[in-house]
């Protein structure tokens, strides 16, 4: 499959694009939340097919907090490289709006004011992003390929090409106000190879995060940890059949709004075509412990 790490060291630059679309008419046409697409239930299924889900590589999917951008990975099937697609929605229908090569993995915190690119990021003003800023040492001596924060400041990041592929799972929390050492997750979360790609709730009540594991699927699936009323965390919980198949599951993220889970599943590995897929974040209380 393609190879997702990526160096903290590049930057996100957009490029707008005038006049493009990524599927001609048919996506100049497309209206409404979600880029128009029929929510799904409880059985996921593909995002956006052929508009934004092709035969292609596309990973990384997610929404701005407006829920009028998204910003997703693809690979170029002219040049083979990957590059970040930002598509808007703008006097009533969705048109892609800007490319950019590929620069990071982009998340949002809770309010909408950073965009986290791995050990950097942007703020929001009035005026829009600001330049790309470093969160400094120690996050900048760490590679990381994804950071998701919390409504508390709680960061919880991966690490690019831990030795062996064991995939380390970090936090750090906001304590009055000062940024804590890292630290990392237990056993729970950090058992198995490739854990990778966490996201964090916005109240912190679970986490969830891809990885493998011999009781798995087959490729990376995705799991799931919740909060206990102490703060530790519990067994992770593989979050099954419907969501993980015998390839790669992987880098989940919930929709600003709650309602759905977003995630990448490699559907055809000789061709390595990698779709995004949704389903109803629903499905993470059916797996929340009674």
């Amino acid at each position: 499959m393609k190879h997702f790490f990526v160096s903290i060291a590049q930057l996100l630059t957009f490029v707008a694009v005038s006049g493009s679309s990524l599927a001609g008419d048919d996506f100049q046409v497309l209206k409404g939340p979600y880029l128009g697409q029929t929510p799904p239930g409880l059985t996921p299924e593909v995002f956006a097919p052929n508009i934004i889900s092709t035969k292609g590589w596309e990973v990384s999917g997610v929404f701005g907090p407006d829920m009028k951008e998204f910003y997703y990975i693809r690979e170029n099937a002219e040049t083979k490289k990957q590059e970040l697609v930002l598509v808007e929605y703008k006097d009533n229908r969705w048109n892609e709006k800007a490319v950019s090569p590929r620069r990071g993995t982009p998340t949002f915190s809770p309010d909408g004011m950073t965009m986290h690119l791995g050990g950097r990021y942007k703020e929001r003003s009035d005026g829009g992003w600001s330049e790309i800023k470093s969160l400094g040492s120690p996050f900048e001596e760490i590679e990381i390929m994804r950071l998701t924060s919390s409504s508390k400041g709680t960061y919880t990041f991966d690490e690019i090409g831990m030795p062996g592929g064991v995939g380390i799972i970090r936090y750090s929390q906001l304590v009055d106000g000062k940024r804590e050492e890292p630290k990392s997750f237990g056993k729970e979360i950090n058992t198995g190879t490739f854990n990778a790609h966490p996201y964090i709730a916005p109240d912190e009540s679970y986490i969830i995060w891809d990885g493998r594991r011999e009781s798995g699927y087959g490729g990376s699936d995705l799991y799931i940890s919740f909060q206990q009323k102490d703060g530790s965390w519990s067994d992770a919980i593989n979050m099954g059949d419907q969501i993980n198949s015998e390839d790669w599951d992987a880098v989940a993220t919930v929709t600003p709004d709650g309602k759905y889970l977003i995630f990448n599943r490699m559907v055809d590995r000789e061709t390595e075509n990698v779709d995004l897929f949704w389903v109803d974040a629903q499905i993470i209380e059916t797996l929340r412990p009674k």
